[in-house]
C-alpha cells in the first residue's frame, strides 16, 4: 500500500528497471503501475464488503491519494460505486 514508483520496484528486486519491467511481463499482462492500482482496489473492495467503514477511511488505507481517483479507478474496476 506504499507509494512505489517503478524504479522503487525494481530497487526492491534488486533488479534494474528494463529487467524489472521484463521480468514482471512474464507473469502479469499489466503494468505494475496498473498492477498495484488493481491490488489496491481488490483490498479496498473486501475491505468496504467486511464491515461498516467509510470510503474515505478505505481509500487512504489502501494507498490512493486521492478520493475522486479512487472512486472512479474502483467503478470503472467493479462497475458500482464503491459507496454501494
Amino acid at each position: 500500500m506504499y507509494d512505489l514508483s517503478p524504479e522503487d520496484m525494481a530497487n526492491f528486486t534488486g533488479r534494474s528497471l528494463t529487467t524489472f519491467k521484463r521480468d514482471f511481463k512474464k507473469i502479469s499482462p499489466l503494468s505494475p503501475q496498473k498492477w498495484l492500482i488493481q491490488k489496491r482496489l481488490e483490498v479496498a473492495q473486501q475491505k468496504l464488503r467486511n464491515g461498516n467503514r467509510k470510503v474515505s477511511d478505505v481509500c487512504f488505507e489502501v494507498g490512493f491519494k486521492n478520493l475522486s481517483h479512487f472512486s472512479n479507478a474502483y467503478r470503472k474496476a467493479f462497475g458500482t460505486a464503491p459507496s454501494k
